[in-house]
């Protein structure tokens, strides 16, 4: 395949020579070795070795790798070492933003301190940067609402004096929700390329430069499978894609992949995307003192189409399977050709214009992109692929209200997808997390994801699990599903935080529940209580991290990637088994195609991913040698049901108990 990973042109000789300077793995990972010498709190962890010496395997035999390592392995720098002593480009993705500066911020700077200087950078969405063009632009027309935009701007157009990557990460004052940024930032519609002014001192032409310059790139997987769908789209077209070529990858968050590939090769059309178009083509054909009649009248005639076509859409909460489309197009088929003709109307007028800026190109490319996906949406019989309509913000289903409606074609099995665009055309995948394996095995994980011909690794982790933490059933529970289990549930929290003093996550599966039971304990605990949705995460994760005694309460978002070491956690509590919800349409599509070819969906794909998201959960409460607390699942069908025997198989070998006693003891209250 032309346009999938290649390996990497040779390395240079001076790479050569940093290579040969490398020392060993077991030179650096054993006891009175260079990593001992460079970390003061160094701790010789045998499965940490055993992972670099997979990792170098993998490399060298050009094989494919999946490996479980438990936390407080040391995985960033067994994967680590062993990639720079490959000599090879290797792609770092890794599940989020955090760990991804993390690995750049922290882990690279702490290794060159032994290695010199290493040729690293990271890449990240083009939205995180800044694009200058965009930014000169508002200094001669300002479109700006309000002092706090006024403001934004100021700070934003000085530092971009100064700045050498143009990442908005820097900006720390910049709110999360900045309505300027959008305006400013490099996304990809409203680049032209090399014919801009600027594309010399673009920061994504930078970040290119860098990329093509080293030998480690770290990006984060919605980068990576966004570059490998452009691949696969472009691939006989002489097209490429974000990333430059590369030998291997290696995945660390590995658990996310499979729902992470569905988003990027399926499509997503939505009333937002009809709106950008428009306001983007009247603002910049505007500003080039080039906006005739016909593209106007054009314009206007796709807001009206695409207002009236987004309103006749099905109703429903939230996600729903469009599941009818056929009739839907029976007796709205005039609708859908009068959406689809504007849509050509407007192309006409764009490839119609004389003297054409270089932005009109771009517009022209995006109409056709939206016609293409929408016939797509709407007139595809793909058996390998979901149809559903997502709603979001306003409180009705009523034609004009304010909510954006998104069709959405998601692959139902990305397994093949990415066997063919990924595994067999990579010299080497690894993938690692500390949670991958159910029951001790990767048969499931290796299943969702198409990788075969792998080799297998489970490192334990370094911690005692059977010292450090105790896991609490209350045997007492009614079923999560019944009705008065948010108020018993309620009475059992609040016990537990009286023996924990706090210090705690109450993590559920549903907002609902974790506002229910919020509510019920309001006034009942003495201890601060923060809650998810009542200030940006990080705020809340710094809030809990100085307040002491404080408890969290939280949904899916905390469940990973959230790092609280020391006594301020130390109760990690959890509503119920967490199985995906069975009508979400993707999942409903998942479990109806396993099913269909013979297989138990529930067995088969419905249990082991509630195991991994369990152990993910657990996961926030043991982040060191040092942390000690209490698990609780509220939930007994892990005790009753036969399938519960696989959640607690796959778990840490934790303390196990039923009696609150224990608990009490635990906590030095007996």
């Amino acid at each position: 395949m032309s346009s999938t990973p290649k390996p990497a042109a040779q390395v240079s000789e001076a790479s050569e020579v940093a290579h040969a300077e490398v020392p060993s793995l077991h030179q650096f990972f054993a006891p009175g070795g260079v990593l001992a010498a460079a970390h003061p709190a160094y701790e010789f962890r045998r499965g940490q070795l055993q992972m670099a010496e997979a990792v170098e395997q993998a490399l060298t035999e050009k094989r494919h790798l999946i490996v479980e390592a438990g936390t407080g392995t040391g995985k960033t720098l067994a994967y680590l070492l062993p990639v720079i002593r490959s000599g090879k480009r290797v792609i770092i993705s890794t599940g989020t933003k955090n760990l991804q500066e993390q690995l750049y911020y922290k882990d690279v700077p702490f290794l060159e301190q032994s290695l010199g200087k290493l040729r690293v950078t990271y890449m990240k969405g083009r939205n995180n940067y800044l694009c200058r063009q965009k930014l000169y632009d508002l200094s001669s027309q300002p479109v700006l609402n309000g002092l706090e935009e006024v403001e934004q701007y100021r700070q934003i157009a000085e530092w971009e004096q100064s700045t050498e990557t143009g990442d908005r990460a820097e900006l720390s004052q910049l709110p999360e929700a900045s309505a300027l940024w959008p305006k400013i930032d490099a996304r990809n519609e409203a680049c032209i390329g090399q014919k801009c002014a600027q594309f010399d001192k673009c920061f994504i032409t930078e970040m290119h430069r860098r990329a093509m310059e080293s030998d480690i790139i770290i990006v984060n997987h919605h980068l990576f499978f966004a570059d490998l769908a452009i691949r696969q789209q472009t691939e006989g077209v002489g097209g490429g894609g974000i990333l430059p070529e590369f030998s291997a990858v290696v995945f660390d968050e590995a658990h996310e992949l499979e729902d992470v590939a569905g988003s990027y090769f399926g499509v997503t059309v939505s009333n937002l995307r009809f709106n950008d178009l428009a306001r983007d083509i009247e603002y910049t054909l505007r500003q080039k003192q080039a906006l005739s009649a016909g593209i106007i009248s054009a314009n206007a005639s796709l807001r009206e189409r695409a207002q009236f076509f987004f309103a006749l859409l099905p109703p429903g909460d939230s996600r729903f399977a469009f599941a009818n489309r056929a009739e839907f197009l029976e007796e709205n088929g005039d609708e859908y050709l009068s959406i689809m003709n504007a849509l050509t109307r407007l192309s006409s007028e764009l490839e119609g214009m004389q003297q054409k800026p270089e932005e009109v190109f771009n517009f022209i490319r995006r109409v056709n992109e939206l016609q293409t996906q929408l016939s797509f949406l709407m007139e595809s019989r793909d058996r390998n692929t979901v149809f559903w309509i997502e709603r979001r913000g306003g409180s009705g289903m009523r034609r004009g209200g304010q909510q954006n409606v998104f069709l959405q074609a998601t692959p139902i099995d990305v397994s093949q997808i990415l066997k063919q665009t990924l595994f067999e055309n990579v010299e080497t995948a690894v993938l690692t997390s500390a949670t991958l394996a159910v029951s001790g095995g990767f048969d499931y994980m290796r299943k969702r994801v198409g990788l075969e011909h792998a080799r297998e690794l489970v490192v334990p982790s370094h911690f005692d699990y059977s010292q450090q933490a105790l896991l609490y059933v209350p045997p007492d529970l009614p079923d999560p599903r019944a009705e008065d289990f948010p108020r018993r549930a309620a009475d059992k929290i609040r016990r537990v935080l009286e023996c924990s003093q706090g210090r705690a996550f109450c993590l559920f599966t549903s907002y609902a529940l974790m506002n229910d039971v919020y509510e019920r304990l309001l006034g009942e605990l003495e201890f601060p209580m923060l809650l998810q949705g009542s200030a940006p995460k990080n705020a809340l994760l710094d809030e809990f991290r100085i307040t002491p005694n404080a408890v969290l309460f939280g949904t899916s978002s905390f469940w990973q990637g959230v790092d609280v070491q020391g006594e301020q956690l130390s109760c990690v509590i959890i509503d119920r088994l967490p199985f995906a919800v069975p009508n979400d349409p993707v999942v409903a599509a998942r479990i109806s195609a396993i099913n269909s070819d013979g297989g138990n969906a529930f067995f088969d794909y419905q249990v082991p991913a509630a195991v991994i998201t369990l152990k993910q959960g657990f996961g926030r409460l043991i982040r060191s040698l040092q942390d000690r607390g209490v698990l609780v699942l509220l939930d007994n069908r892990i005790r009753t049901q036969r399938y519960g025997k696989v959640f607690l198989d796959s778990l840490p070998k934790y303390k196990r108990s039923t009696d609150l006693a224990d608990v009490e003891f635990f906590f030095g209250l007996r």
